[in-house]
């Protein structure tokens, strides 16, 4: 009887603590099914941000095509307006309460002495986020305290009105600033990796040249680097011609726009075609921009992984693309890859007014991109002499024989 009573104890023992972590183990998933959610709502904002641009060119260019059509009256520019509010608000929440939310509630397991659940976590994360908005608060007043006094003190209890602006103004500027950073670093990334399969490919393009049918490798692959070449020159020429503009022209200057009148003019001096190459060139550069960044020692380790990307990553990945992707609008017009002007809350950055700092910023991305340009064709020129040279040597080194030790004596 004993032994079967320390049996049973046992047994019910070993089907508490199976209980347990099962209940840890639902918990567990349960945050991170929340968490994986807000970041799926924070990457669907991120590529909204990515399109509005292209959006509204496309839709002015179709209301000057078709201005009296019955189809096309849905579209107007109160609709664009509002797009562009929204994208500016799911920013703003997500950068500032949804993505810290998510971080601090994966990382919590409750406050001492609390119950363990799901709530337990909830009641944590807020805690932390409440916090981390009293310490950024802070540091925007005394920010906004060093450079404006008299407003800062006006307005200490107008935290919608000026200090949230006044915020996503200050994670704008570092995200053009990363940008301006990244987008010539993936150029010449980009380049250097279509420039591998065209000259005599390195060791680890050598499987992938492999398996290039004939009319990728001699076909293919120039048509991508000279379509490369193409977006880049026009993309150069197009930053200098908004330089030459910023010193004769004000309203070059990237400005705000509350009433869009769509329909009545063109955003390009070419029509539709100058209209699509904007398009094109604002993706491309976005896609420079990913891959710059991606491709930069201080950012690797966030590059995801297949089977091997934990949580934290993930945030970090889609706190990385929504600030790249916020930036953009305010990146293109800034560069003058469009002249279509920034609505809502996108054009109260408080540096775009500066002259100096646009032009400054303008003739520093046409010097990084025209650097890294001419350094990686320069150098993809001189690597193929160079490495057709090492060849040559290292066959008339081998075709000489080797002398037995009967000779050499």
């Amino acid at each position: 009887m004993f032994s079967q009573a320390c049996s049973c104890r046992k047994w019910m023992l070993s089907l508490i603590s199976c209980a347990y972590f099962l209940s840890d183990d639902i918990e567990d998933a349960t945050v991170n099914k929340i968490a994986l959610w807000l970041c799926t709502f924070t990457l669907s904002v991120a590529v909204c941000a990515v399109l509005l641009l292209p959006i509204s060119i496309l839709s002015n260019e179709v209301l000057i095509t078709f201005p009296k059509s019955y189809y096309m009256r849905w579209l107007n520019g109160s609709l664009i307006h509002g797009l562009w509010n929204l994208v500016f608000l799911f920013s703003n929440m997500s950068l500032v309460f949804l993505m810290p939310f998510a971080y601090f509630f994966t990382e919590s397991e409750g406050f001492a002495g609390s119950k363990k659940g799901v709530m337990a976590r909830v009641y944590e994360a807020v805690v932390l986020l409440l916090l981390l908005a009293l310490l950024v608060v802070g540091m925007v007043w005394v920010a906004s305290a060093l450079l404006h006094h008299n407003m800062a003190r006006e307005s200490l209890y107008d935290l919608w009105e000026y200090y949230l602006p006044y915020f996503y103004s200050g994670i704008s500027l570092f995200g053009v600033m990363l940008l301006l950073l990244c987008t010539p670093f993936g150029l010449a990334r980009m380049f250097s990796v279509t420039g591998s399969f065209l000259v005599k490919p390195r060791v680890r393009f050598n499987s992938m040249r492999g398996k290039a049918s004939p009319w990728q490798r001699n076909l293919g692959y120039p048509l991508a680097m000279l379509l490369l070449l193409a977006l880049t020159v026009v993309c150069i020429l197009m930053v200098i011609f908004n330089v030459l503009e910023l010193l004769f022209d004000e309203t070059a200057m990237p400005r705000g726009m509350e009433d869009p009148r769509l329909g009545t003019a063109s955003f390009s001096m070419f029509g539709s075609l100058g209209a699509a190459v904007q398009v094109v060139l604002i993706f491309y550069l976005m896609v420079s921009s990913v891959v710059g960044f991606y491709s930069s020692p201080l950012f690797t380790s966030l590059l995801p992984r297949a089977q091997d990307t934990n949580l934290t990553q993930i945030i970090g990945n889609c706190v990385s693309l929504l600030i790249l992707s916020s930036a953009l609008p305010v990146f293109s017009r800034t560069l003058g890859i469009t002249r279509f002007d920034l609505l809502g809350d996108f054009g109260r950055y408080n540096w775009l007014g500066n002259f100096y700092v646009v032009f400054l910023y303008n003739m520093m991305f046409a010097g990084l991109t025209s650097a890294s340009l001419i350094k990686t064709v320069t150098w993809a020129v001189q690597r193929e002499p160079f490495s057709h040279s090492w060849r040559h040597l290292n066959m008339t080194t081998a075709s000489i024989p080797t002398p037995l030790p009967s000779q050499a004596l």
